[in-house]
């Protein structure tokens, strides 16, 4: 699309147009988009064609159609963090996300779902209920992007960005048949941002295709004066571009997560794709990096922050706020000061665990979710493969245990149940290693080839 549009063969307006048409049509059946700016973004897109008329300059996004997470600030556009707190809000000004996806000449669509405050992997909350899977409307579409992945794989938006704590761009993209990309701290900087020198929570990419996620991530990534982690930008090196050959790519593939429960059928669907692999030339070997401590530091810096985000919104109006986030701030007051100071050095050497375990293999293979999609009435699965789960975050471990080690990593589809429901692959790269890591999903993704579309 946006070539077509460069190339002046396509219009924004005709573009957006499209995509409005497409979310009337579809969105009151999946409830993906909550916050619609129609009007707004058809303006926008007569004001792109006016420009591109004119001869101007084009950003690489001009014309495409976005949405945005309803955690990402927009200005003019009701912004709600999914909780009945903010119903009314109207930032006056955008967050950097969204600012450099306009820059780079995107027109903005509207909001996303995601579950209130973005906590946990089921997109549902009290203001605008569950969004649905578009492969089995009975499922959840996973989360906490879970808008995001269904605009996506509906065609209602061409890009959409999310965030990633526990797993919220992977497991999504997973669930929706689409890819989804958790960046390097500091890769795409965060602003606003209070806790702005914490590295577990990441902001990126989602997109129908590797290249797609590639396209959008060089405009949202680089470093900025209000974003104190901001790294590098990312950048296509000259003269290289996503095909390349991965014969001799050295590959750790996993064995048991250290004893975590595995849905079978995810588990048969992610080890079907090693022959795929193999295929491509690549070495691929059992290896895993050490888990110990991955779970503890997940979960005693999570509660932490959590406790320090919303606390005082628990206080002063517990009946607004779900009750597993109520949970969570109880639990991150009963912290001490040495808790957290012992997770932050625990997880300094799970960093370093991962850097090391990766100067061996260049990508490390996984599952996205420890369970396929799951009925849209349970808020999180209780048992996975007889295994009783105690809360809400049990089953992410196979995401949440990737971003404790700071290392890049995407879900790419790979397979679907024998009920026709989405499964994708984890791949983890090395830190700021996206470049290798998008070429090596970008094979994988040929080679297997998952065009099926969803059931609307």
């Amino acid at each position: 699309m946006a070539a077509e549009i460069a190339a002046g063969r396509l219009s924004a307006r005709e573009t957006v147009t499209a995509h409005l048409r497409r979310i009337e049509e579809i969105n009151p059946t999946v409830n993906a988009i909550i916050t619609l700016a129609a009007d707004r973004a058809l303006a926008e897109a007569e004001a792109a064609d006016e420009r591109q008329a004119h001869g101007e300059t084009l950003g690489p996004l001009h014309g495409l159609p976005a949405a945005h997470k309803d955690l990402q600030p927009t200005a003019g556009i009701r912004t709600t963090f999914g909780s009945p707190l903010f119903r009314d809000l109207t930032p006056s000004q955008d967050s950097l996300l969204v600012e450099r996806v306009r820059a780079a000449g995107a027109i903005t669509l509207g909001k996303t779902n995601t579950p209130e405050f973005g906590a946990g992997s089921q997109t549902f909350n009290t203001l605008f209920g569950a969004t649905k899977n578009p492969y089995d409307l009975t499922k959840t579409c996973g989360g906490s992007t879970g808008g995001g992945a269904v605009a996506l794989a509906t065609g209602m938006a061409a890009l959409c960005d999310g965030s990633d704590l526990g797993g919220s761009l992977r497991n999504p993209a997973s669930y929706c048949n689409v890819v989804g990309l958790r960046p390097s701290s500091g890769r795409v900087p965060v602003w606003p941002q209070p806790l702005a020198w914490s590295p577990m929570s990441v902001e990126g990419p989602l997109g129908k295709t590797v290249a797609d996620v590639a396209l959008l991530l060089q405009a949202i990534s680089g470093p900025d004066p209000r974003a104190p982690l901001g790294t590098e930008a990312f950048r296509i090196p000259e003269g290289e571009s996503l095909e390349t050959n991965m014969q001799g790519t050295r590959i750790a593939w996993w064995k048991d997560l250290g004893g975590i429960p595995i849905d079978p059928e995810v588990r048969d669907i992610t080890n079907a794709q090693r022959a795929v692999f193999e295929a491509l030339g690549c070495v691929v070997e059992e290896a895993e990096p050490s888990w110990t401590g991955c779970d503890e530091t997940f979960r005693t810096l999570r509660f932490w922050t959590q406790n320090l985000r919303l606390a005082e919104a628990v206080a002063s109006t517990p009946q607004l706020v779900k009750d597993t986030i109520r949970w969570e701030v109880e639990q991150g007051a009963s912290l001490s000061a040495r808790d957290v100071g012992l997770a932050q050095i625990r997880h300094t050497d799970i960093y370093h665990r991962m850097r090391r375990f990766l100067e061996r293999y260049d990508f490390f293979v996984l599952p996205v979710s420890q369970v396929q999609p799951y009925a849209i009435n349970e808020p999180w699965p209780k048992e996975i493969a007889g295994t009783r789960l105690e809360t809400y975050i049990d089953w992410m471990k196979s995401c949440y245990y990737i971003s404790v080690t700071g290392a890049p990593s995407m879900s790419v589809p790979a397979g679907f149940t024998a009920a026709g429901l989405p499964v994708g692959i984890q791949i983890v790269g090395r830190h700021l290693g996206e470049w290798k890591l998008l070429q090596f999903a970008h094979a994988f993704e040929q080679a297997v080839n998952l065009r099926r579309k969803p059931v609307l």
